[in-house]
């Protein structure tokens, strides 16, 4: 049995395997971010060390740091949750080269699989038809062009080293081409460390049903249950379900059956997921995810499995006790993913800030997997992912109308959240009566009338009170090794939740914001200003352009998402305020136009 793990992530998954973990009586490190010193997971951990750094890239993704850390603490295994380096397969080798295991398949069937592209071939090996796209990195415009000439538009270019929608974009006409391929490859880029991104044909209106697989050392691969993922914004998921409604038992063990094949085509073990895309009866192989998914607590709650802790059996050579015929499905799971996103009138705009207020549902069949709580904050830096609110109920109704319910109870503030929007798809007909698809809430859902509290900048100042004492919590570091401390003092005292780092820490380079008044939370008709705080990635106008209502000037990339900024009236720019790199805040002027 594990004695300690190093938890290589942050936010709701690291805390969802670190309470499993505690259940099992194994010990957990977490590593940590600059930004990340007081966050959730690392409250929870037992020990928790810090690797520097504010973005993914100089933190979460920075391998050395993380092996330095696994070192110190001498922890015998490292889960990698999901994000980050849960697919990267010389991550993976990097840790078992210490004598560590890795709580994952092997590099091997990572490889294969983690590539979207060598995961197409694999599943025609395996006899799993693929949707119809090209199997090698796009490496021109021209290949785009030509592949959209031979299957048609739209065309989806699609990261070959991710998932979850992060370096996918959707092409619908050739001058869109070039930004999309540029746009697509620096999202995987920021999101996976892998700019690589690959063609397929874009379906018409399919439903997005994975496959949840098991497999152990001993030649045990079995298939879980599905789940339906098709309610998505920015082909990224907002609500799933297990089982998926609708969908014929002959069908489901079908893509069982092709899930397990594919799975035994790569030689997989430990947790992963087969997704495929569901149309006229028919499904199509999309991709293999080998690692936890988002979504697993649906399965957990149908199957009464505990996923992570067969990760971690799985990871130590335990068989699989169980066999194909001994899994039981029973009742209905809905999971909506809490997202500090503004749906206000369909925009999904990132919210980043400090949650002021966060009470969490309660009462029969109600789960909430949350990565903060009241006072924490959402970075623009990482995955807007604030919780998962999942419910289970004897059928699909009752588990919709449970979920209404518990969504009705939350209330988060100080940040936007996607609840409302939530509210909007579980109440629609469309959903009720499982008519929807991958596009529909983008294409059909009317959300204008959808409007999210506004988010706060900062929460207001503790009220002063009186001379009693109270306890503190005060941490430090100490040769980059978080410690607690505790001390007594007069109550409403301003006590700082963190000492000064023993060691230097590195700043972020940014270019001065304007003064008041030239490019600072302008407001008349001429100044393009931004929604959020978030970095410029790519400036597209320069002073002397003449543009129009609606063009695009600059990217800004938020909780690792870009958005398009855009002029809103026709004109000449007279003034650019920023350059790629640049950080900036929520009303920052990017653009004069007159």
């Amino acid at each position: 049995m594990l004695e300690k793990v190093l938890v290589a992530n942050r936010g709701e998954i690291a805390v969802r395997v670190m309470r499993t973990c505690r259940e099992m009586g194994i010990g957990t490190v977490a590593v940590y971010s600059d930004l990340d010193r007081e966050a959730m997971h690392v409250r929870m951990a037992d020990e928790a060390y810090a690797l520097g750094g504010q973005s993914a890239a100089e933190s979460y993704l920075n391998t050395e740091a993380i092996l330095e850390v696994l070192r110190r603490s001498g922890a015998d295994a490292v889960h990698p949750g999901y994000g980050f380096f849960s697919e990267n397969a010389d991550f993976a080798r990097a840790v078992t080269s210490l004598g560590v295991t890795f709580v994952g398949p092997p590099p091997e069937a990572m490889e294969v699989m983690g590539d979207k592209i060598s995961s197409r071939l694999a599943a025609a090996r395996a006899g799993v038809q693929g949707v119809p796209g090209r199997s090698q990195p796009v490496e021109s415009v021209d290949e785009v062009l030509e592949f959209a000439e031979s299957h048609g538009w739209p065309v989806a270019i699609k990261a070959a080293f991710g998932g979850g929608g992060r370096g996918m974009r959707v092409v619908r006409a050739p001058e869109d081409v070039a930004e999309a391929v540029e746009s697509a490859q620096r999202e995987a880029q920021a999101s996976f460390g892998r700019p690589e991104v690959y063609l397929e044909r874009y379906l018409a209106w399919p439903r997005h049903v994975e496959m949840q697989v098991l497999a152990d050392t001993h030649g045990n691969v079995l298939w879980l249950g599905e789940r339906d993922c098709s309610a998505q914004r920015r082909h990224q998921k907002l609500i799933e379900e297990s089982p998926a409604p609708d969908f014929p038992d002959e069908v489901r063990r079908a893509m069982g059956d092709a899930a397990v094949d594919v799975c035994r085509a790569c030689g997989y073990v430990n947790a992963g997921t087969v997704e495929f895309l569901y149309e006229d009866g028919g499904f199509y192989f999309l991709e293999m995810n080998t690692r936890l998914q988002v979504e697993h607590p649906v399965t957990e709650l149908v199957t009464g499995l505990d996923l992570v802790a067969w990760q971690l059996r799985i990871a130590t050579g335990e068989p699989l006790p169980f066999g194909q015929d001994d899994i039981v499905r029973r009742g209905h799971a809905i999971e909506v993913r809490i997202n500090a996103e503004d749906p206000s009138g369909g925009r999904f705009a990132p919210s980043p800030g400090v949650i002021a207020a966060f009470d969490a549902p309660a009462g029969p069949g109600v789960r909430l997997d949350a990565g903060y709580a009241a006072g924490d904050t959402v970075s623009q830096y990482y995955d807007n992912l604030v919780a998962k609110l999942v419910v289970w109920a004897e059928d699909r109704d009752a588990a919709r109308r449970r979920m209404l319910r518990a969504l009705e109870e939350t209330h988060i503030s100080g940040i936007a959240t996607t609840i409302p929007a939530d509210i909007a798809i579980l109440l629609h007909s469309d959903f009720a009566e499982a008519r929807h698809s991958t596009k529909w809430v983008e294409e059909c859902l009317d959300l204008s009338h959808v409007k999210a509290e506004p988010a706060r900048s900062e929460t207001s100042a503790a009220d002063a009170g009186s001379e009693e004492l109270e306890l503190k919590e005060l941490t430090a570091e100490v040769d980059g090794r978080r410690y607690r401390l505790k001390l007594w003092v007069p109550s409403g005292a301003t006590v700082p939740k963190s000492a000064p780092s023993a060691r230097a820490s590195r700043s972020r380079a940014v270019r001065p914001r304007p003064e008041a008044g030239s490019a600072r939370a302008g407001s008349g008709p001429d100044a393009v200003t931004v929604p959020m705080q978030g970095t410029i990635v790519k400036v597209l106008v320069a002073p002397g352009d003449t543009v129009r209502a609606g063009q695009t000037v600059c990217i800004l990339e938020a909780m690792k998402m870009e958005n398009a900024i855009s002029a809103e009236r026709d004109g000449v720019v007279r003034e650019v305020h920023v350059a790629a790199g640049d950080s900036v805040g929520g009303g920052d002027v990017v653009v004069i136009v007159e």
